[in-house]
């Protein structure tokens, strides 16, 4: 998910899509561990994208501060 389609989400569908990446993150996590991961660059790019999400969200939390 790029920038552009982050900042037009909502703060609600921001914190659900954050969520969401956290769970698939930590299954992830749980399958390298026991050596199942295929993809090990999906990590990365999963925690990219919660970044970007954290960015935006306090990006908005900054503007009505």
């Amino acid at each position: 998910m790029k920038i552009k389609e982050i900042k037009e989400l909502s703060v609600d569908e921001l914190q659900a899509r954050k969520r969401e990446l956290n769970k698939e993150s930590f299954n992830l996590r749980l399958q390298q561990q026991t050596g199942q991961l295929e993809k090990p660059s999906q990590i990365r790019s999963i925690r990219r994208e919660i970044a970007r999400i954290e960015t935006v969200l306090s990006q908005r939390s900054g503007q009505t501060a």
